[in-house]
């Protein structure tokens, strides 16, 4: 009973990613189709002819855009384990989480390179 319920954000957060792979693939589906000719009247002749060779410009962006789907799911998925979301949980963050460590100090206080060259 003491662990905090998921606010509505958090769990929307698949459906964010599902809506981002189908964006993705659904891109791909269109420019497989518009650069194989499925909108060109030639193309269609010859599907509706019988003498289209190899895949039809739709299955082909069909296969294009599931591939696509799931390739942009699978990548999301394993950069979103990459990061323990509650080690940021009550931190502001200003840069990218996944940088390395920025160092504490600089250089020793006083002391540069220009300093040390004019001696």
């Amino acid at each position: 009973m003491s662990e905090k319920k998921a606010n509505r954000r958090e769990l929307l957060r698949p459906l964010h990613l599902l809506g981002i792979a189908l964006v993705c693939g659904i891109f791909a589906a269109v420019v497989t189709l518009v650069s194989t000719g499925a909108f060109t009247s030639r193309v269609n002749a010859s599907i509706a002819n019988g003498t289209y060779q190899g895949l039809t410009p739709i299955v082909l962006g069909l296969v294009i855009g599931g591939g696509a789907f799931i390739v942009t799911l699978l990548i999301m998925s394993m950069l979103i384990l990459a990061v323990d979301p509650r080690d940021y949980q009550d931190k502001t963050l200003d840069r990218p989480v996944l940088y390395d460590e920025e160092p504490d100090e600089g250089p020793a206080s006083g002391t540069t390179d220009t300093d040390s060259s004019t001696a």
